[in-house]
């Protein structure tokens, strides 16, 4: 079965980029030109995906008026001859179909997940997670969802991390079952420094099952006292196979500044036109301060 549906969590209040975020959602703070969350729609769109579910909460409006048509806007471009602007404008509001759902308490991100089961009903469905930015040839997701297609089964995207990081992740045990894949027999949300079954961590990609909503709605909190989506899939992996892919890509943590930052130079490296000129200041500026 085809993934049509994508979720994307967009709840939280982002308080590791305050003040910014006092008035602006973290989800549209501008990478380059564009907001993160505008980076992770379009791999959703060239994944196939084609109606994408927010989960916001209050203040966070704005993410989907993004989406949105905004024909003032369009008529003055239009007016002032801004074409390529203006065909710029018009993908972003027509590229995909939106909606959103609320998330009233801050309860974890399975509960953010557990929100969208109206919406997303029966069927297979994506979760993207807005901070995790993975730039790849292949979109990250279209690689899940061809593993989804082979086995039909939920999927998650894996990355190796450092032996010394594995607490911050949720990590993964399981058998290799071809290049880069494996089945997953067991998840353990931030295990303690020495107690990881691998280095394995789960990023922010997910093709899943219909069949996790049941087992998220029966779930107690779990670490940080939180609806844990690490937990449900231990739960799935217990009665029916999930698989991970270690996907091929570059992937960025934008959840935190330094992340942001890194992410930022990434795809301004990589802008046609702000590249050359942006390594050269880069370089310039590391000259100057290594002469001091």
């Amino acid at each position: 079965m085809k993934v049509r549906k994508a979720v994307i969590p967009a709840a939280g209040l982002g308080t590791r980029f305050l003040p910014a975020t006092k008035a602006i959602p973290k989800e549209l703070m501008t990478l380059v030109d564009r907001p993160l969350i505008s980076e992770v729609v379009t791999e959703a769109v060239k994944s196939g995906i084609s109606d994408i579910i927010f989960v916001t909460a209050r203040g966070k409006a704005a993410i989907e008026d993004y989406f949105d048509i905004d024909a003032a806007l369009e008529s003055h471009l239009e007016g002032k001859g801004s074409e390529g602007v203006l065909r710029e404008i018009r993908h972003i509001s027509r590229m995909v179909q939106v909606s959103s759902v609320r998330q009233k308490e801050p309860r974890g991100l399975g509960h953010a997940v557990l929100c969208a089961m109206n919406a997303v009903g029966a069927e297979p469905f994506a979760v993207i997670l807005p901070d995790d930015l993975v730039d790849s040839p292949i979109p990250c997701l279209a690689q899940l969802a061809e593993v989804f297609g082979n086995t039909g089964k939920s999927v998650v995207a894996l990355q190796e991390v450092p032996p010394e990081e594995t607490h911050r992740y949720g990590i993964i045990e399981g058998v290799q079952t071809g290049p880069n894949t494996f089945r997953i027999s067991r998840f353990v949300e931030k295990p303690p420094p020495g107690t990881a079954p691998s280095n394995l961590a789960v990023i922010g990609r997910y093709v899943l099952v219909p069949e996790i909503f049941p087992v998220l709605a029966g779930l107690e909190p779990g670490s940080g006292g939180e609806i844990q989506l690490t937990d449900a899939l231990d739960r799935l992996a217990a009665r029916d196979e999930v698989h991970g892919l270690v996907f091929d890509g570059i992937r960025h943590d934008a959840g935190d500044k330094l992340g942001f930052l890194k992410a930022t130079v990434h795809y301004a490296l990589k802008d046609e036109s702000l590249g050359p000129p942006f390594m050269r200041y880069l370089l310039d500026t590391l000259a100057v301060r290594g002469g001091r």
